[in-house]
């Protein structure tokens, strides 16, 4: 579990292949579940809505509910 003591949202923009850094941090929030993701651990967003996921799976279901 992610000890929030001193840990800070960072502002990110989300590329294609990877995201730049905005405002540093230690996490940023998914879009959907509202979880804290580590920035390590941090591997699905959307670059259109500049969105990012905390999982495949909820990646996935988000992409369904714009079609």
């Amino acid at each position: 579990m992610l000890n929030t003591t001193g840990d800070k949202a960072a502002t990110l923009i989300y590329g294609p292949s990877g995201f730049r850094v905005i405002r540093p941090g230690t996490f940023v929030t998914c879009a959907v579940s509202g979880e804290k993701i580590l920035l390590q651990d941090l591997r699905y967003w959307n670059v259109d809505r500049q969105e990012p996921y905390a999982s495949a799976e909820i990646s996935t279901r988000r992409f369904l509910e714009q079609a």
